[in-house]
Parts: structure tokens; C-alpha cells; sequence
């Protein structure tokens, strides 16, 4: 359903071995990620675990990008299929499920997206339908129109990797490199020797299977080019805040120095 949510396009790019870059957005104006597909990302995360993003914002932004190329991936607040459910019925390309540490902990979090006998999805489709002239044809096609990514972001998982990438109806995994660092008694030391080796570890196991790799980490093309050549598939770099941030002060800085320097 390419037409709602672009995530045909969004699997073909991963298919063919395209990188695919997006941002964050956790404010409410949906012009954030109007403005975001506009600037030429192929996906925009929108942050529902760290952020006040409610049902309704979330819809603001699903519905500024359909007709874009980007593709909405909502990472849910937790593993709850009460929190997934309505969050799928507004027909997001992607789910990114946070702090899944185990295999029966992934295989939750994809029975909650996909309906019985596969899952336990309630049936209650709202924007997932359009276009679509039964339940039937809606079935048929229900499967490959919300990706499933759960986030590996414990060290706890990185023990139960092998079962977690074996899990069935998985379509990918993402690193969560800050609260990793966090369960290795490490936060934020991103260069620790064990922290790049434990990360690697991850990055060659899933490298040995067909699931999807993704990263949402700051703005920094080194370790871009350098994940990339590692396999990862996919990023989700920086956010609205950021950005604002970032050019406004870049702005009033250059600025402030003319007086100085007058």
C-alpha cells in the first residue's frame, strides 16, 4: 500500500541494496515531517517512546506523508499490544518495537501486528483500507503492509540474539546504541573497545540472515560510512529538535560575531 504509507518502496529500496536515510520528528506540527519528505528522506521516525506525541499528532504526520516518497516508522512507547493496536490501524510502513531482549519478547511483538491464526491483531483497520474493495483483499495484503522491527538496545538481547533473529514474521532489526552502552555500565562511551566489538557482534549475526538492519543515531557520517560498510541498511539521523536547534544557532552565532567583530 505504497499509495497510504510508501512502504513499498521503502522494502524495495532495502531489497536492492539502497541505502535508505531518514530523521526523527517528535513535535506536533505535521509540517515536521512534511518538511522532512520534501527535503528528499526515504523514511521519517516518528518517536513515540520519547516524546508527547499522542494518537492524534501521530495521525497528522502519517497523513503529511502520504504522497510522499517517505516511509513512517513509528517507534511504539513498549512491547504492549494495547499500545500497538490503534497505532497500526492508522497504517504506518513500519513498527519499531523497543527493549526486546528476548526471543518470546519478538515473538510478541509480531503476534501483536499481524492477525489470527499468525497473531493476535483485533480487527479494526482505519486508514489501512483505502483503495481496498473487501476484507478479503485487505487480508491478503495485511501482512506486507506494516514492517515489523524490534530494537536491540540491551546486552541482555545481544545474549539472546541468535533466537531473537530466528523469530518468525520478523522483517528487521534496529541498534539502540545509547541504552546498550547504558546496560554494559557504559552509557554514551560509543568508542569503548567493547562497546564497538559487542555492536559488531550484532552487525555480523544479522548480517547472516535476510532481516532488515536500521540505526537511529545522531548526525555523524563517519560512523554512517562505517555501519553502512558493516550492513546496516538503514538510518534515522538526528531530529526536528536537533536540526531547529542546530540551524538557528549556527544563525545567531554567525550573527552575534558581526557585532563582536565590528
Amino acid at each position: 500500500m505504497s499509495s497510504v504509507n510508501n512502504v513499498d518502496r521503502f522494502r524495495q529500496r532495502l531489497q536492492e541494496g539502497k541505502i535508505c536515510v531518514g530523521t526523527s520528528v517528535s513535535l506536533t506540527d505535521p509540517i515536521v515531517s512534511e518538511l522532512a519528505a520534501e527535503a528528499g528522506n526515504d523514511l521519517v521516525w516518528i518517536e513515540m517512546e520519547h516524546s508527547y506525541l499522542d494518537l492524534r499528532a501521530l495521525l497528522g504526520h502519517l497523513a503529511a506523508l502520504r504522497g510522499t516518497q517517505a516511509a513512517p516508522i513509528v517507534r511504539v512507547a513498549w512491547n504492549d499490544p494495547v499500545l500497538i493496536k490503534p497505532i497500526l490501524d492508522l497504517a504506518p510502513a513500519g513498527i519499531v518495537v523497543p527493549m526486546v531482549c528476548s526471543g518470546e519478547e519478538a515473538a510478541k511483538a509480531v503476534a501483536a501486528c499481524r492477525y489470527p491464526p499468525q497473531g493476535i491483531r483485533g480487527f479494526g483497520p482505519i486508514r489501512n483500507m483505502y483503495g481496498i474493495e473487501s476484507m478479503e483483499e485487505y487480508l491478503a495484503i495485511a501482512r506486507q503492509q506494516i514492517m515489523v522491527f524490534v530494537q536491540i538496545e540491551h546486552i541482555q538481547a545481544v545474549h539472546n540474539l541468535d533466537e531473537i533473529l530466528a523469530t518468525p514474521g520478523l522483517d528487521g532489526i534496529v541498534i539502540g546504541r545509547n541504552d546498550l552502552t547504558g546496560s554494559m555500565g557504559k552509557l554514551g562511551q560509543h568508542s569503548d573497545p567493547e562497546v564497538l566489538r559487542t555492536i559488531d557482534s550484532v552487525f555480523a549475526r544479522v548480517r547472516e540472515t535476510e532481516l532488515f538492519l536500521g540505526a537511529s543515531i545522531g548526525c555523524n557520517l563517519e560512523t554512517v560510512k562505517d555501519w553502512y560498510g558493516k550492513g546496516v541498511q538503514w538510518f534515522a539521523l538526528g531530529d526536528d529538535v536537533v536540526h531547529f536547534f542546530e540551524g538557528a544557532k549556527a544563525v545567531a552565532d554567525e550573527v552575534h560575531a558581526l557585532g563582536e567583530n565590528g
